[in-house]
């Protein structure tokens, strides 16, 4: 499974933009790793960055992201990954599989650099190398992202996207109780008009919902 959005993703939703542009806990209570019952989700370290930039050179993996990335691309994405941790207390973790081999992508929470009309929002995504598709890590990665996102972040909403016909991606976030309402779709402002990546579709999750199925 690849991520579910074009380009580096999206923040929370809350009841007033600066609240929501404003970085959480900076450096502060950021722990070194999330656990589930088959993945560790961690801090990045200079061994992954060989086996994250061969499955960012992959085209099948990147199949729906605009290109390929070159190793000095990749490895930029994890400087700006770790920095993201120092400033806003969340960000994409590198997945381990327990008892696997190392690195095989990333799963977790990122806020978007682009403006729509639900931004600034907090985006949990994934990125995983292509054999790590099909057991459902990209699923309970993110479950535990989002429940870290709601309980120690304090996020008020969860967001994702990807393109319309992203059926992998799609079906992901619909097993994480994510809601697709066709009047939020939106066109990609990185991309024109007619480019296969300019139109989107989003799923959102409340902490309300999200609480409420937990009860």
């Amino acid at each position: 499974m690849d991520a579910p959005h074009a380009i580096e993703g999206c923040g929370a939703i809350g009841a007033d933009r600066a609240r929501r542009d404003r970085p959480y806990a900076a450096g502060v209570d950021v722990p070194s790793s999330l656990h589930t019952d088959r993945l560790v989700l961690r801090r990045w370290r200079d061994a992954d960055r060989e086996p994250y930039a061969a499955l960012n050179a992959d085209p099948v993996v990147m199949e729906r992201l605009p290109a390929p990335l070159t190793r000095a691309e990749s490895d930029e994405m994890i400087d700006r990954i770790e920095r993201g941790f120092e400033e806003r207390g969340y960000g994409l973790w590198a997945v381990d599989v327990v008892d696997g081999p190392g690195c095989v992508g990333f799963v977790g929470l990122s806020s978007p650099g682009f403006d729509a009309d639900f931004t600034p929002c907090v985006e949990v995504g994934w990125r995983l190398a292509h054999g790590a598709w099909g057991h459902g890590y990209a699923t309970e990665g993110a479950r535990a992202a989002i429940a870290d996102g709601f309980t120690r972040v304090g996020l008020d909403e969860i967001v994702s996207f990807t393109t319309p016909a992203h059926a992998r991606s799609r079906a992901v976030m619909e097993r994480l109780g994510m809601t697709h309402d066709p009047a939020d779709d939106f066109g990609h402002p990185r991309f024109p008009e007619g480019h296969r990546l300019h139109q989107h579709v989003l799923y959102r999750l409340s902490a309300r919902a999200w609480r409420a199925e937990k009860a």
